[in-house]
């Protein structure tokens, strides 16, 4: 029989407070551990049923119920398809990354190509990341590995050094403890206090926490590893308002550099929270060595949120109805080829 959620949280809720305290778990404890707002009386008929079930036991008459072998065994069991799933979530990320390299290539040089400006094109990411899913597993007795899952389906792989070896069930627990609360969170929700309790209730293994949170707070903040692509620099001489030695070799090199459009990127990411078309006139670029430049920006949005930036970059007297036109006829397509790969 497969348990429905309400089971499956009134069965997670014992699990975890029974690991955190080693003491039989009652009705009352258990409403303060799940977001069901059930009276006791009901959640005393649901451990009844998941009693009857197998999956938990009472020790003692008028006890609290404490995990069966059989509920270990789901818990373990839901933790290994989680690791199989982002093990397979691996495989089709790496092929649409590959697929997505190369179609931002091409429409960066198509767009250079047929406007004769200079172009950019920021590969997507998620804005306001929450964490998904932690797994720690074990890769020899002095390392773990750290998988963390963010929204967007953005993964991070760490290993951790351990002081000492840890046991299997150790490391169901800080499995459990870690996801219970930190999933669904964003890096802003995770406040001290919070980690304080993770370390806390950690004990002996505290370290471990802090080195999790450090990899989730890297992982949230994948902007940091923002993808930037260019074509068509060289157009930029074909401008002599622009192809001025000193005026030129500033925006090459910002174009060969490509991490100094990050800050437009992002700008034009916060401006753009609806897709939309933004347009700098000269000093407006938050890019210094296109001052004398326009630049006319659109935010483009795929699935689940992921989010990123086109641009075309050209003399003051570019033909702003031809660039806006254009942009808006590429993020349709860019969205509906995305979706198709």
């Amino acid at each position: 029989m497969q348990l429905d959620e309400r089971k499956l949280k009134i069965l997670q809720a014992v699990i975890r407070n029974y690991l955190e305290t080693g003491e039989p778990v009652g009705s009352r404890t258990i409403s303060k551990y799940t977001d069901l707002n059930l009276s006791s009386a009901t959640i005393r008929n649901e451990m009844a049923d998941l009693e009857e079930l197998g999956y938990i036991l009472q020790p003692h008459t008028s006890a609290g119920r404490i995990p069966s072998d059989k509920g270990y065994r789901l818990y373990v069991d839901e933790l290994m398809q989680k690791e199989r799933e982002v093990e397979e979530m691996k495989g089709m990320l790496l092929e649409k990354e590959e697929k997505m390299d190369q179609l931002l290539k091409q429409v960066a040089k198509v767009l250079a190509v047929n406007t004769n400006y200079a172009t950019m094109i920021s590969a997507p990411s998620y804005q306001g990341n929450k964490l998904k899913f932690i797994q720690l597993s074990r890769v020899d007795v002095n390392q773990i590995l750290a998988v963390v899952v963010v929204e967007g389906n953005i993964i991070k792989n760490n290993i951790l050094n351990l002081e000492a070896p840890l046991d299997d069930e150790t490391i169901l627990k800080l499995n459990i403890l870690l996801n219970t609360h930190l999933s669904g969170l964003t890096l802003e929700e995770i406040n001290l206090g919070m980690i304080a309790q993770l370390k806390q209730q950690a004990g002996i293994h505290s370290k471990i926490v802090s080195d999790v949170m450090d990899a989730v707070a890297e992982a949230i903040r994948e902007e940091e590893d923002l993808q930037i692509y260019t074509s068509g620099a060289n157009n930029i001489f074909k401008y002599p308002e622009l192809s001025n030695g000193e005026k030129a070799s500033e925006i090459i090199s910002t174009f060969e550099e490509k991490q100094l459009l990050t800050s437009l990127v992002q700008d034009t990411l916060e401006k753009g929270q609806e897709k939309g078309i933004q347009v700098y006139i000269g000093a407006e670029t938050p890019v210094q060595s296109m001052k004398d430049c326009s630049v006319v920006t659109a935010t483009y949005e795929l699935e689940e949120g992921m989010k990123g930036t086109i641009g075309i970059i050209g003399p003051k007297r570019m033909d702003y109805e031809k660039v806006v036109g254009t942009l808006q006829n590429l993020m349709k397509q860019l969205d509906s080829i995305y979706k198709k790969t």
